[in-house]
């Protein structure tokens, strides 16, 4: 018989499924934006980034808007200030670039000179946004800076989250986790 009492110890499940897919897709656009020119010439690498791109921007409106509706649980209050003010601080940093390095590059591929096609993955079109050329060429200059603040901000992430777990051997990385149950190492 499943509890009716709410956890307020774990993430919920729509939270915790939009962290992993936004956070995937972000590790692999990293890397194809990054590599793109060492990849090999066949692999429509650009049109992939493109559409994963777009699917991150989509995919963290969603979250944010799921999350007016769904409060995280709690930060452990044993938990320094500085080190709860620097994790509110990293979230929301990585949720502005969630929506910032997308809409750089969309505003990049659009003031464009050379209009190349833009679509979700072949499936349907996305339109141009209504940007200049010059528009076009500072989206560029941003999106490439964004796009090495979000690849730092998610080692730091990362490394964070590894701390809590492996070195404080705290429940804060076991709150996100898609598995019912994950040991705090002892």
């Amino acid at each position: 018989m499943r509890s009716t009492i709410a956890r307020t110890d774990r993430y919920a499940r729509g939270s915790i499924v939009f962290h992993w897919l936004i956070a995937a897709a972000i590790i692999v656009n990293l890397w194809l934006g990054i590599a793109h020119d060492s990849l090999p010439k066949g692999w429509a690498v650009m049109p992939l980034h493109k559409s994963i791109g777009i699917t991150v921007l989509v995919l963290t409106i969603a979250r944010l808007a799921w999350r007016l509706g769904h409060r995280p649980p709690p930060l452990d209050r044993t938990m320094p200030a500085w080190e709860r003010a620097a994790a509110n601080a990293s979230h929301w940093a990585l949720y502005a670039l969630s929506i910032l390095v997308p809409l750089s590059g969309w505003a990049m591929v659009s003031g464009s000179t050379v209009r190349r096609p833009l679509d979700w993955f072949g499936l349907f079109p996305i339109p141009y946004l209504p940007v200049s050329p010059a528009v076009g060429g500072a989206a560029h200059e941003g999106h490439e800076i964004l796009g090495y603040a979000m690849l730092a901000l998610v080692v730091l992430h990362v490394v964070a989250a590894l701390r809590h777990h492996l070195i404080l051997r705290d429940s804060t990385l076991v709150r996100m986790l898609p598995i019912l149950r994950v040991p705090t190492p002892r």
